[in-house]
């Protein structure tokens, strides 16, 4: 059964993987909103939680950070 929340194990398991990825490749939130012509607060908000990706904007979020987006999907499926 799905929850209503915005967190999840599953999600937080993402959110790290991508703030690890950031970081990996020497982003700030700042610059990192810059490659995705996003308010630096729309990073934070999924950092924290706060708010959760769609598929289009995971793969975009992939795409800004060079990361192949099945490495992250993977990490949730083999979790499961």
């Amino acid at each position: 059964m799905m929850g209503k929340t915005v967190s999840s194990e599953e999600n937080g398991k993402l959110t790290k993987w991508l703030k690890s990825k950031r970081h990996e490749k020497g982003h700030t939130m700042r610059s990192l909103a810059q490659v995705l012509g996003t308010p630096h607060s729309f990073i934070g908000k999924i950092e924290n939680q706060e708010r959760r990706l769609d598929v289009i904007e995971f793969l975009r979020y992939c795409e800004a950070l060079e990361v192949d987006p099945y490495e992250g999907l993977q990490l949730i499926k083999e979790e499961q």
